[in-house]
Order: C-alpha cells, then sequence, then structure tokens
C-alpha cells in the first residue's frame, strides 16, 4: 500500500488512535500527521448548558409532571441523567439514580465512597443521599419519596432504567403505581432549545470540515479501518469528540452497518462513511457516499442520484404537525415507484428513514411507519433513506435537520452531486 507522505497532528492526539490501530493503521496515522497537525479546534466558541438552561429544565419537567399527574421521576445513569442534572456517571451493579420531584429540589442516590467523584459533575442544587453496601440502594429512593409525600401519585420511571431498579423500588414500595416516564423526559427532551441547536450545530460543523480534510486523503489499499482512524484523528484534531467513525467499502457498503469481511479501497469501488461526533456531549451524524477515483458507473451514479432525491422527499415531508411516520411513508412510495421493495425489502431501503438525535445519537421519535408523534419546533432528525443492493455496494447520504416555525432547516447542507460527494 502506498501511503502518500502529504497525507500530522501531535504525538499526544495520535497516540489515542494508535492504540486502536494495528502496525499498518499506526503507519496511516503516522503518515497523515503532518496534514492533521495544521487543523485547528473549531468548537472553542462552543458554549456549555448553564445553569440558567438546567433551571429551565427542571422546571418544565416540573410542568409536564403535574400536567400528567405524576408524583417523580426516576433516572439511572446515562443521557437524561446528564440532561436534567449534568452527573456523567456509568452503570454498573452499584445504582446511583436521580429522583426528579413534581415541586422541590431534586435527590441523587449513590453510593456513599461514590459522592465526591458525583458532586465533580453535578450542576443543580440537589439533595444527596448516600447508601452503604449492606444497604438497598431502592429503599434509598423509597425513603426520599415518602419524605416528600410523593408516593401517593404515580412514580414514572425513564425507559432505559434496568429491571434490576424497577422490580427493586416496586418491591420497597408495593403501594406505589410504576408508569412510564415518557410524557416528561420525551417531553422535554425531543424538543431542543437554542443552546442545543447551536452544540448540534458545531458538532455537525465538525464533521463536515473532517469529512473535507479526509476525503483527498483516502487512497488506494486503505482497509476500512485505516480510513476510520484518519477521520476520529481530524475530528479530535478540529476540538469534537469522536463518536463513530464508520467505513464501508464496496460491498460491504451494501449492509446499512457494515460486514466483517475486510475490504480496501480500490479505483471505482464504493466508499460508504457515517461518522458523528460530540461537543459538549451534543451529536453529530452524518454519512457521505462516493466513489474512490471519482469515475462513477451508470449504476453507481443513478442509485447516488436516487438517495439524493430521496433525502430531499423526506425534508419536504416533514411538515409542522405531521406524523413523523409520514416522513418515512412518503419516502418509501417514492422508492417502490422505482421498482425497490416493497416496504422494507431488499433491493431497496431497509431501515427507518431517520432517527432523533441530541445527546445520545439515537433517540426518540423516529421517522418509521407507524410513528404517530407530531412534528414539532424543536424536534431534530437524521434524514438518511440508503438504498442498498446486496452483492453489490450501497449508498447513504445522511444530513441531520430540525424543525422551526417555518418547516425544517439542516443542520448540514446535503451534497447535490456524486462528483462534489462533499459539497
Amino acid at each position: 500500500m502506498r501511503v502518500s507522505r502529504r497525507t500530522v497532528i501531535t504525538a499526544a492526539a495520535v497516540m489515542p488512535f494508535l492504540a486502536h490501530t494495528d502496525r499498518l493503521g499506526a503507519a496511516v496515522l503516522r503518515a497523515a500527521e503532518p496534514d492533521l497537525s495544521a487543523l485547528r479546534a473549531i468548537t472553542g466558541n462552543a458554549r456549555p448548558i448553564d445553569a440558567a438552561e438546567r433551571a429551565a429544565r427542571l422546571t418544565r419537567a416540573q410542568a409536564l409532571m403535574k400536567a400528567n399527574g405524576i408524583g417523580a421521576v426516576v433516572l439511572e445513569p446515562g443521557a437524561s441523567m446528564v440532561y436534567f442534572t449534568g452527573v456523567q456517571w456509568w452503570r454498573s451493579e452499584r445504582l446511583t439514580a436521580a429522583v426528579l420531584p413534581a415541586e422541590g429540589t431534586l435527590c441523587i442516590v449513590t453510593p456513599f465512597f461514590e459522592e465526591p467523584s458525583v458532586h465533580e459533575t453535578l450542576a443543580v442544587p440537589a439533595e444527596i443521599r448516600v447508601w452503604q453496601e449492606d444497604q438497598d440502594p431502592l429503599a434509598i429512593v423509597a425513603g426520599f419519596l415518602k419524605d416528600r409525600q410523593l408516593t401517593a401519585q404515580p412514580i414514572a420511571i425513564e425507559e432505559s432504567v434496568r429491571f434490576f431498579a424497577f422490580d427493586g423500588l416496586r418491591k420497597v414500595l408495593p403501594e406505589a403505581r410504576l408508569v412510564s416516564a415518557n410524557p416528561v423526559v420525551r417531553g422535554c427532551r425531543m424538543v431542543k432549545t437554542a443552546a442545543e441547536l447551536a452544540l448540534m450545530q458545531v458538532a455537525t460543523d465538525v464533521t463536515i470540515a473532517a469529512y473535507r480534510w479526509l476525503h483527498p486523503r483516502v487512497e488506494t489499499g486503505m482497509r476500512q479501518q485505516d480510513v476510520s482512524a484518519l477521520m476520529s484523528a481530524a475530528t479530535r484534531a478540529l476540538g469534537g469528540s469522536p463518536e463513530f467513525s464508520m467505513s464501508l467499502i464496496g460491498e460491504s457498503a451494501a449492509y446499512p452497518h457494515g460486514s466483517k469481511q475486510p475490504q480496501t479501497v480500490d479505483t471505482g469501488r464504493i466508499v460508504l462513511m457515517d461518522c458523528g461526533c460530540t461537543v459538549h456531549g451534543y451529536q453529530s451524524d452524518v454519512s457521505r457516499t462516493w466513489v474512490h477515483g471519482g469515475n462513477a458507473s451508470a449504476e453507481q451514479r443513478q442509485v447516488w442520484d436516487r438517495v439524493r432525491h430521496g433525502q430531499q422527499i423526506a425534508f419536504e415531508a416533514a411538515k409542522l404537525g405531521a406524523p413523523a411516520g409520514s416522513v418515512d411513508d412518503a419516502v418509501r412510495q417514492y422508492y417502490e415507484r422505482l421498482g425497490y421493495g416493497p416496504g422494507y425489502k431488499l433491493p431497496g431501503l431497509s431501515h427507518r428513514t431517520g432517527h432523533g438525535i441530541g445527546l445520545d445519537g439515537h433517540e426518540p421519535v423516529n421517522l418509521v411507519r407507524g410513528e404517530t408523534t407530531k412534528l414539532a419546533p424543536g424536534m431534530c432528525f437524521s434524514d438518511e433513506p440508503g438504498l442498498y443492493l446486496p452483492g453489490k455496494f450501497g449508498v447513504r447520504l445522511e444530513d441531520c435537520f430540525y424543525m422551526t416555525e417555518a418547516g425544517p432547516r439542516w443542520f448540514s447542507q446535503p451534497p447535490s452531486s456524486i462528483d462534489r460527494p462533499m459539497g
């Protein structure tokens, strides 16, 4: 494999990627160091979520709790806990939980020896209740709910809370009614504020800049993991935290999440990339497809053009008040007229047209058949109606948009031609 000498980041920035690549992959990154070192972070003006924004979130959540007759919401570590409390924690057999009451200050329940660490990212006023190793943490949660006299109303459980926590709370509060927290959590998180949209825009700008840096440096003989490592390195140099950098080459692009079969870049072969990063926790998700060497076949060009048109159909179908599923319907009807499918069958579009995005790369709700949630200002979605031809190749173009009072608006402008795949 020829590695271009044009195709460096500082040693400190390269090392995280060297740890996850083999000798050949490390050589590709070392060869890229001079070019990467010329990249500069573009995230310096990105403003993290502040105290006023977090206070407004709790106010909104408490209003939704009252409107839905809910006494409190129980969360485990993850995006929802970050959203409401700032606490960046992990899930283990030792429960850490947040309890959001319909009135008053929220509570964090955590192991005694973890309390100092939890305080490091806690970004809102909160009561901390700890439990010792010989205690039941769900009894501590129940104690808070009883002390606040909240158990007469339903207690809402966030949808990703693990069964052992749900079951444990049910056992220590047999009189309580446990319900879904979706009306509260989704009611808050699905509608992004200006501050959230700004962070998602910066994350998208990083991903687009990384793509534009990467594209001319992809060379014949590179493996999928080599291309991905370069993309991640560029993303980090530009100030983003790489979340995923998926590279699919040739036939592997016919399968939305790839194949374990090794593939290398070669003239005339499809390169499909699906990449995203985070900036202050908020995510981007952008896919680009091109033909290495630039000489697309008639079939590659036709499929690419059809996907681009499908993407535009989805964008135009995203009207305020329309059910989210109607966006998927519009794309699928177009593809079926062209002979793909029907439905989710191949060759065609085997996955949903798009997904919600924010603190999580995939979050409710989806642009998928049957989804009745109505589109509203502040909702954010991916738009990625790929076409996949098993045994041949696949094409996916993915850009995210957000709903405004005037309709959808792109975070990144889709490319218009396979000849200019980065726009």
